[in-house]
């Protein structure tokens, strides 16, 4: 591996593994800080598409040559994949004594990296705190974005630093012990986000359908239509305030102590979608411990 110059990572050979939506995005982020990617892994025909698409220039082989080609090698796979993937590098012995060696898994530190360390390679866990649809801004999110690391000692904690503020990235440490945590936070705040904006979306939909008659437009399934437009600007400025004041941003009827209105919502919701009844309770329960709630609400959030 090339030297480094104070700790900033020489021009590398990136390997990626694999070419899925996370992978051939850092992948074109180290290429755009001047970091070449030469060669991928991509088995699936969607993988090799987004390879070929996005990391024209890059050739795809087989992991085991991927590893033998790379300084910089980047493990972008599943959770449930990582252990096996770590220990048939090991097993192959393809990866170069001195590489860096980083997986992108928010559950995981650098212990799961233990059989590569062994033949020596230096351990990173560099985890984008970001989600990833496959879409192309998921590269330009990247840029701004924080990134959980996690290394073995100093010199790994300034590399795996330097790497994530070469793509425009914002590094912060996360200990070994901690990383589960640190994920299952990250979840909550983004896969369940999703979950209860999709119900809320949902449950408008089912309100404002039927309303044609008034002049109102057409109420349809696909996105990005009236409830969505509806939802939004709300939804936005409840995360904003969320963010800059914390708990004092929680308003509505929970908060208020209102048992009444939440009995009629749930009404509501389970003569429309008993699931969306179920979530609306389990989210609301949740709000009403934070917020300190009347007991009048527990019996109706309960019962």
């Amino acid at each position: 591996m090339e030297q480094l110059d104070g700790l900033r990572p020489a021009r590398l050979k990136v390997g990626v593994i694999s070419a899925g939506r996370v992978g051939t995005a850092i992948g074109v982020a180290l290429e755009r800080a001047d970091h070449v990617v030469v060669a991928t892994s991509a088995i699936s025909p969607a993988s090799r598409r987004r390879a070929q698409r996005r990391l024209p220039d890059t050739e795809i082989r087989p992991v085991d040559e991927v590893a033998a080609a790379a300084e910089l090698l980047i493990l972008a796979v599943p959770d449930a994949e990582l252990p096996g993937l770590v220990h048939g590098l090991a097993a192959t012995a393809a990866v170069r004594p001195g590489s860096i060696v980083v997986h992108t898994s928010g559950a995981n530190g650098t212990a799961i990296l233990a059989p590569l360390t062994e033949l020596g390679a230096l351990p990173l866990a560099i985890h984008p705190a970001m989600t990833f649809t496959g879409a192309d801004e998921d590269i330009d999110r990247l840029s701004g974005a924080c990134f959980g690391i996690t290394a073995a000692d100093e010199i790994g904690y300034a590399i795996a630093g330097s790497l994530v503020l070469e793509i425009g990235g914002e590094p912060f440490r996360v200990r070994e012990d901690a990383r589960t945590l640190y994920h299952a936070a990250l979840a909550h705040s983004s896969n369940h986000l999703v979950t209860v904006l999709a119900d809320a979306i949902d449950g408008l939909r089912a309100a404002l359908t039927g309303q044609e008659l008034l002049g109102q437009e057409l109420v349809g399934d696909a996105p990005g239509g009236l409830a969505e437009r509806v939802i939004a600007p709300l939804a936005r400025a409840a995360l904003e305030n969320t963010l800059a004041r914390g708990q004092a941003a929680l308003t509505g009827p929970v908060a208020r102590g209102d048992a009444a209105a939440v009995a009629g919502h749930l009404a509501a919701l389970t003569e429309a979608d008993p699931n969306l009844a179920a979530g609306y309770r389990a989210a609301a329960l949740r709000t009403a411990q934070r917020a300190h709630a009347p007991q009048e609400v527990f019996e109706v959030l309960t019962r």
